[in-house]
């Protein structure tokens, strides 16, 4: 672990023994203060009533616990990564969820041009389809994560300002959210500020509610990917193998598409001859003592990435959808 690693990581033990520690909520801290103060200043919220509602607010130290980096890197396994996404079961409860909701996503991809399967998948991903979207209290945790966890306190910051900004907007009393050890909400797990930006009343019922409508989740699952470039019929991802020392210059350069696959050939990097000859970035899936598994990720891989910024995310995201697709093919035929 790198020197940076280990201090970040240090630090991160320390201010969440420091969370926990803290027994009386987070309303007498003069950081707090200071974030109600900003609060009143840029949107007008009530003083009183926000120190009431941080009154009643405890740390949540197992929210920093669950945010911590793994403590080496390397154990990072896309074999392991995959296995635990692309399940049996996860497939079987997809093609449910797309029997159930045929309707609503096929409206989606009509309107928004996001296919029904990447939807699909990535609730599938996110929650179970729902069933697992978080049990932590969210003005709590992220006031943690604000407060408490300095390497992404900025973050939280925000996704705090816009929490008590969307409970305002919704009529909701703001403890009344629950979701991740990260404060994501719902069935697509969205981060307050993507549900201001991009959370969608998609059943009509003139209220955006992620959690409770399916109808909401999947227009704004599809309303997010488009709104970050998806393009409608273009491809995700393609296998590719490598040769040489040069291709590790492409790896290096990101997951911005920058290169069409002829020009990654100088680099020593082979593909099939169907690949599509468009922008792509050359995609490592490492695991360890295994070899690793490469593709050429084009822009919708990259659009996926805005939703979770993880190669490994956005290729199991892929997979999964190419399961989905291929079972509800065969679903369909046998009907």
């Amino acid at each position: 672990m790198s020197r940076i690693l280990a201090f970040i990581f240090l630090s991160a033990i320390s201010v969440a023994a420091s969370a926990g520690s803290s027994a009386g909520g987070f309303a007498q801290r003069e950081d707090v203060r200071a974030f109600i103060e900003e609060m009143h200043e840029k949107h007008g919220f009530d003083r009183a009533h926000l120190a009431r509602l941080f009154k009643k607010t405890q740390p949540q130290p197992k929210a920093i616990k669950a945010i911590l980096p793994p403590k080496d890197p390397s154990v990072r396994s896309w074999q392991t990564y995959h296995a635990r996404f692309v399940s049996p079961s996860r497939i079987e409860n997809g093609l449910r969820f797309w029997e159930l909701h045929g309707r609503t996503l096929e409206t989606a991809r009509r309107t928004y041009g996001v296919p029904e399967e990447i939807i699909v998948a990535i609730i599938g991903i996110e929650t179970i389809y729902g069933r697992n979207m978080g049990k932590f209290p969210t003005l709590a945790t992220l006031a943690t994560l604000a407060f408490d966890y300095p390497p992404r306190a900025e973050l939280f910051r925000n996704e705090l300002e816009a929490l008590l900004l969307l409970a305002r907007e919704s009529h909701r009393d703001p403890l009344a959210y629950t979701g991740s050890y990260a404060g994501a909400l719902g069935m697509p797990q969205f981060l307050p500020s993507s549900i201001r930006n991009w959370g969608l009343d998609f059943d009509g019922d003139g209220r955006v509610d992620l959690a409770a409508s399916t109808a909401d989740a999947i227009g704004s699952v599809a309303n997010f990917l488009a709104s970050h470039g998806w393009e409608a019929d273009g491809p995700i991802a393609a296998l590719a193998s490598v040769s040489g020392e040069r291709f590790g210059e492409l790896v290096d350069a990101g997951i911005l598409p920058r290169y069409t696959p002829a020009e990654m050939s100088a680099y020593g990097v082979s593909f099939a001859a169907d690949a599509p000859q468009l922008p792509c970035a050359l995609i490592d899936l490492v695991t360890p003592n295994e070899a690793t598994e490469y593709w050429l990720g084009y822009r919708n891989f990259y659009v996926i990435t805005r939703y979770n910024r993880s190669s490994f995310y956005a290729m199991a995201v892929h997979a999964l959808s190419r399961e989905l697709k291929a079972g509800r093919e065969a679903q369909l035929a046998g009907n």
